[in-house]
Parts: C-alpha cells; sequence; structure tokens
C-alpha cells in the first residue's frame, strides 16, 4: 500500500489556531466526563461506601483481567436532563476482559437514586444488551438496583423496548448459547429478580443482595405479611432454599472473584479468523487531528488526511480515486487489522452512491470491516440531480449499508446530516458502534437550510393570505431556528439520549475502534445477501 502524503502544513499558524482551539474543545469534554464519573464528595456515594459496598467503576475494574481495557459506553447518556441527578443514567455498560473473554458487562449504580432505572437507564441497559447479539458476547450483570423509578413509571414499563425488553434480551442471548453471569450486589426488586433469575449462573453477596418479586412494603400491602428484606429474599434463603442463587459471596470482591472464575471455566468460542499484520504506528502525529477537526462545516477537511493519523503506517490503498472524489474509499490496516473505509469528502451525487456501494460489496465478499467516518452535509438537490435519478442511485448505497454482513463502525467527526447520516452508516443502519467527537452536529439538516426552508413556508402561507413577512418576524424565526438546531444537534445533546454510543477524544479513534473490530470477531461473519437494487 501507498503511504499517503500529508499536504497539511502543521506548522501555519491558521493550523495552529485551529488545533488549539479544539484543544479547548475536548478539554472541556474530559472536564465534563470527570465531573460526571468523580462523584466521591457527593453523600450518596459516602452511604454506599459505609455499606462495605464498592462503586460501579470500581467492581468493573476489579473483574476485569489485569492491564486491560474497559470500553465504556455513553457516559454521558442523560448528560442534562433530569436536573443532572442521574449521571451516566444511574448505570455503567461497556466491552471488557474478563479470564480471557471479551464481556458485555452491565453495572447498576446504587450511588444514583438507588439504581433505579429511567428511560435512559433503559435504553442503555438494552443497547449493551444488544451490542452482545450482534458481536455473540457473553455478559455479566452487576445486579444493584430498586427496579423501575416510580415517578417515571409510565415512560419505562409497558412499550416494545421499555423494561421487560431485558428479560426478552436475555432469553434471546441464552437461547444463542451466549453465556450470562449476574452478581446481586444489592437490591434485586421486582421484574429486575429475572436477570439474576435467567442468568445461567448466578453470585449474591451475604447480608447486602436481595432478590423478591415484591419487597416487604409491597408483601404487607398485598398479603399484610410482615417480613424483613433479609428473610424474604437474601443470600442465604436463594443459595440454601430457593435455589434462585449458585454462588454465596461473603463482599464484593469475593463475590467478583468467583465471577471470574465462572469464566475461567467457560469454552474459547470461535469467531471470525483472518490473518493480522503487526500493528504499526501512523507516519503522522494523531495530535495533528485537532488541526483537522471539521469546525466550520462550510470548509471541506480532506478526509485522507484524517485517515492517515489513524491507520497503520498511513498507508491507504485507495479504491476509485478518480472517481466520485466526494467519498473517498480503499483499504488500509489499523492495529493490524484489514479495514474498509468509508470517508466524507463533499456532498453525495449519484455517482458516489454507485461508489460506495460498490465497494461496500467488495468489502463484503472479502469480510472485512467497514469505518465509516462521516461529515456529510447530504445528498445534492436540484431538478438536475432529481431527473437523473439520485434517488434511485442513493437507494442502492442505501440498500448495500443496510445488508452487508461485515462489522460497521461509525464515527462522526464532523457533520451528519439528512440522508447522509443514513448512506453513512448512521444509528438506524446497526453499526457495531457509533462514536461522535465532541464537536460533531447531527441533525435533519443544517440549522441555517431550516432555517431558510420554515421561513420560505411561513411566506407562502401568508402571500396566499394577501400578506407578507415582515424583517421582525423573519430575523425572529431565522435566529430561533438557529438556536435550536445548534442545541439539538450537538453532540452533546446526542450522547445524552444515548444517538451513539459515546463522545471520543479524536486522538483515541485509532485505539477505540480497534477494540470494537477485536470485540466483532467474535461472531462469523456470514455470506454476502443484498436485496433488489433498482437499475
Amino acid at each position: 500500500m501507498f503511504q499517503i502524503k500529508s499536504q497539511i502544513n502543521v506548522n501555519a499558524p491558521e493550523f495552529k489556531n485551529k488545533q488549539a482551539e479544539v484543544r479547548e474543545q475536548v478539554k472541556n469534554y474530559h472536564n465534563i466526563l470527570k465531573s460526571v464519573i468523580d462523584r466521591s464528595s457527593s453523600d450518596a456515594v459516602k452511604k454506599h461506601r459505609d455499606r462495605g459496598k464498592l462503586l460501579a467503576r470500581e467492581r468493573i475494574n476489579l473483574v476485569l483481567d489485569p492491564d486491560t481495557p474497559f470500553l465504556e459506553l455513553s457516559p454521558l447518556a442523560a448528560y442534562g436532563m433530569h436536573d443532572n441527578q442521574f449521571p451516566s443514567a444511574g448505570i455503567i455498560t461497556g466491552i471488557g476482559v474478563i479470564s480471557g473473554h471479551e464481556t458485555v458487562i452491565v453495572a447498576n449504580d446504587a450511588s444514583v437514586k438507588g439504581g433505579t432505572y429511567i428511560r435512559e437507564t433503559i435504553k442503555k441497559h438494552i443497547r449493551a444488551q444488544e451490542i452482545a447479539i450482534q458481536n455473540h458476547l457473553p455478559c455479566l450483570y452487576m445486579v444493584d438496583s430498586g427496579g423501575v423509578f416510580l415517578p417515571e413509571q409510565a415512560r419505562v414499563f409497558p412499550d416494545k423496548y421499555d423494561f421487560g425488553r431485558f428479560f426478552y434480551n436475555q432469553a434471546k442471548l441464552s437461547a444463542m448459547g451466549l453465556s450470562q453471569i449476574s452478581i446481586v450486589m444489592g437490591s434485586c426488586t421486582a421484574g429486575g429478580a429475572y436477570v439474576p433469575a435467567m442468568s445461567d449462573e448466578t453470585i449474591i453477596v451475604r447480608n447486602q443482595g436481595t432478590i423478591f418479586i415484591g419487597g416487604p412494603p409491597l408483601v404487607k400491602a398485598a398479603t399484610g405479611e410482615v417480613v424483613d428484606a433479609e428473610t424474604l429474599g437474601g443470600a442465604e434463603i436463594h443459595t440454601s432454599t430457593s435455589g434462585v442463587a449458585d454462588h454465596l459471596a461473603e463482599n464484593d470482591r469475593h463475590a467478583l472473584q468467583i465471577a471470574r472464575n465462572i469464566f475461567r471455566t467457560m469454552p474459547v468460542k470461535s469467531g471470525f479468523h483472518f490473518e493480522r499484520i503487526n500493528p504499526e504506528e501512523p507516519a503522522y502525529d494523531p495530535e495533528e487531528l485537532y488541526g483537522l477537526v471539521p469546525l466550520n462545516l462550510k470548509i471541506p477537511v480532506d478526509a485522507r488526511e484524517i485517515i492517515a493519523r489513524i491507520v497503520d503506517g498511513s498507508r491507504f490503498h485507495e479504491f476509485k480515486a478518480e472517481y466520485a472524489p466526494t467519498l473517498v474509499t480503499g483499504f488500509a490496516h489499523l492495529m493490524g487489522y484489514p479495514v474498509g473505509i468509508l470517508a466524507n469528502n463533499g456532498v453525495f451525487f449519484s455517482e458516489t452512491s454507485l461508489k460506495g456501494a460498490h465497494f461496500i460489496e467488495l468489502c463484503a465478499f472479502r469480510k472485512i470491516p467497514l469505518i465509516f467516518l462521516q461529515n456529510i452535509t447530504g445528498f445534492i438537490v436540484g431538478k438536475e440531480y432529481e431527473h437523473k435519478g439520485i434517488a434511485r442511485d442513493g437507494a442502492k448505497l442505501v440498500h448495500a449499508v443496510a445488508n452487508v454482513q461485515v462489522p460497521k463502525f461509525t464515527v462522526i467527526a464532523g457533520g451528519s446530516f439528512g440522508a447522509g447520516n443514513y448512506a453513512m452508516a448512521g444509528r438506524a443502519y446497526e453499526p457495531n458502534l457509533l462514536f461522535m467527537w465532541p464537536n460533531a452536529k447531527i441533525s435533519v439538516m443544517g440549522g441555517e437550510q431550516a432555517a431558510e426552508v420554515l421561513i420560505t413556508i411561513r411566506e407562502d402561507k401568508l402571500n396566499a393570505m394577501g400578506k407578507s413577512l415582515g424583517d421582525a418576524e423573519r430575523k425572529k424565526i431565522y435566529e430561533e431556528t438557529i438556536r435550536k438546531y445548534e442545541e439539538e444537534g450537538s453532540a452533546y445533546h446526542s450522547t445524552a439520549r444515548l444517538w451513539d454510543d459515546g463522545i471520543i477524544d479524536p486522538v483515541d479513534t485509532r485505539k477505540i475502534l480497534a477494540m470494537g473490530i477485536a470485540m466483532s470477531l467474535n461472531r462469523e461473519i456470514p455470506e454476502p445477501k443484498f436485496g433488489i437494487y433498482r437499475m
């Protein structure tokens, strides 16, 4: 493969200024992340520790193999929502290695409203299970939860992807032969009692863990029976009498060691294997990505410059380099893994879509994972392009993205607007993982375009009534729309609502993608199968 020759002068004042500006954005992101994760001074955390319990992230660190990374997902879930009373949505999820097995971990944070579930908590829990299903990974549940946050019950209980979906997913995971282990480290109440009951093996901590369909207050209200929590559903009851739990632990650390022992007994499942070459650092400093981040979406950034600071040796075998140049496609290695890359280099035309669909088919038949680097304003519009069938050609790319069976990973590095989001493996197209850079924007269209559309609609309506739109009202519509789209299109708005799997530091992109690829290879890659392409 040929090494990409950078055309950027990294010593130019404009590059240095942009690099400094982005560093401030990244610093702000890390400060926000720290404020969410480090809550050691809060009263709830102190009470949790006073009970002799470890915090959720401490539990995760102890159960992982030494010196192995943990890819935490959506740590800013619910950020800026619910008066910030649910940091990380009260649950920690991610992928780590336990006794040699890449594993999805779901850990309730009882220091956040007793580990109870709001809408974002449920969405995060379900997303973790979806990742386990898609990538054929075992699951470890660290249960320490009071169940549904009762004031939110109407928003979290009855629908298809509400609380009950946990147990549906557990049944599906079990039928797929994927191991699920539970550690009950605190409350496990009401419907949540099915988490350990539906697991392959369950550990419960003495004088700390409890499991019951109905807790003491509900039992008293329903039957008049007075019973304490330990007698009703404590650790000794469930390991010696009910059989709901299988292993009795003396404390958190003991429970985590039992879990590691269980994972050690699991057979190593065969996944997909291909030749991995020796990893090689990029030829250019990844910190230079800060000077390449697309801040002003009207100013193009050559996608090859970004690719050069992510892939091994900055080497890239470009496909159709001279054709449809607004989409860069080609092959590279990332931490030794072969990858196919699609990176936006401008707006989508019909030719762009055909090029992208062709390249995806190549990767499907060669069984090479795909990386989508999004910075897309959308598809070109206008009479000429509609007459040439841009919708038909765009549909070919959407078909290919939807049906390709290889692992796919999406990074929104700049803008992600309209149908461009779909064509570049947005959330609806089930990429194995999707991340955003702190500067990223995601909306149905740009704020300026939305404002002009709304102004035009308002003008047409008034003109039909024989009236006209005044300058003051025009300005009001424009400014309100820009403000709304800026707020709702930000990476923080997106990640709070779990439209992605987290915001990441651009410099970490290479490492995080490699972890995702390693995770995805626990599943066999099926043979290609596509639908009907309208010609």
